[in-house]
Order: C-alpha cells, then sequence, then structure tokens
C-alpha cells in the first residue's frame, strides 16, 4: 500500500506540473505549437525518477525490481489520466477552437477530431511512461555484477 501511495502522491504532482505547464502556455498563445511537448517528457520523467527514488530509499535493501518498476508506470500513468482529462476538458469546453487552430498548424489533407486528439494524448503519455519506467529501472536495480548475482546467470565460468 505504502507503494502505490508514492506513487499516486507523485503522479498526481507531476499531472498538476503537466497542466500548469500547458496553461502557463496557452497564457503566451504557445499550446498550440506541438514543438513545446517536449518539455512533458522531461516533467513526467522527473516524477517518475523521484517516485522510484523515494519508493526505494523507503524500501531500503528490500527494494525489488518489480516494486520500482509498477512505481514509475503507476506514477506515469497517473500522471497521464490526471492531464489528459484536463486537456480534454479544456479542448471541450474551454476551448472549443483549440483541435482546429491545433491542426491548422500540421497542414495535412487531413483533419483529426475532439477524440483523435484526446487519444493521441492519451496513449503518447502512457508510452512515455512505459519507456522511461524501463530506462529508469535501468539506473536502479541492483547489479548483477556480484558474487551474489552471478548465481544467477547461464554463465559457465566459476568465480575465483
Amino acid at each position: 500500500m505504502k507503494n502505490q501511495n508514492i506513487s499516486i502522491k507523485y503522479g498526481v504532482v507531476t499531472g498538476i506540473l503537466l497542466t500548469a505547464y500547458f496553461l502557463l502556455l496557452a497564457m503566451v498563445k504557445l499550446h498550440i505549437q506541438p514543438v513545446f511537448s517536449f518539455l512533458n517528457v522531461i516533467i513526467t520523467g522527473t516524477g517518475i525518477y523521484w517516485a522510484i527514488k523515494t519508493l526505494k530509499k523507503s524500501k531500503g535493501g528490500g527494494f525489488k525490481y518489480q516494486h520500482g518498476f509498477s512505481a514509475g508506470l503507476i506514477t506515469g500513468f497517473t500522471a497521464t489520466v490526471f492531464y489528459t482529462i484536463f486537456f480534454s476538458l479544456y479542448i471541450i469546453e474551454l476551448n472549443p477552437d483549440f483541435t482546429h487552430n491545433f491542426m491548422a498548424k500540421w497542414k495535412f489533407d487531413w483533419f483529426a477530431n475532439t477524440g483523435m486528439l484526446i487519444m493521441t494524448v492519451l496513449l503518447m503519455g502512457l508510452a512515455t511512461t512505459m519507456v522511461l519506467s524501463l530506462a529508469f529501472m535501468q539506473l536502479f536495480k541492483d547489479s548483477w555484477n556480484t558474487k551474489e548475482g552471478k548465481k544467477h546467470t547461464l554463465s559457465n565460468t566459476k568465480e575465483e
């Protein structure tokens, strides 16, 4: 339960930061420029990193890969759902012209509707969460380059 509390706390904070960043961009009329979404990865990554780091610190020696990975997933999924709900409300209720203005920047022969845009935000957030959780766990996992770790490999070489 403590694992999930840490993850949800960091997920909500990350979702709030993503929302604040979007609103800041909206204040200066840059929210329809897709290039500025690159910072969403950094914000999400920071939240996931700190959630895993906090969990590892609280677990001490009992930290396992699956605990850290699930903490990263829960943190990112929480932040993504929080931000997607806000984004949906924003483009449906607060700024109904957003989809048209945003898609006009792409200059394609086709047009994506509001539902497709919301689904894209959700899927991008979930994919980012998966990749970042896997990447950060490479930093936090225990190394197998120890005598104990070598017992769990298929290598035929003996430790001297």
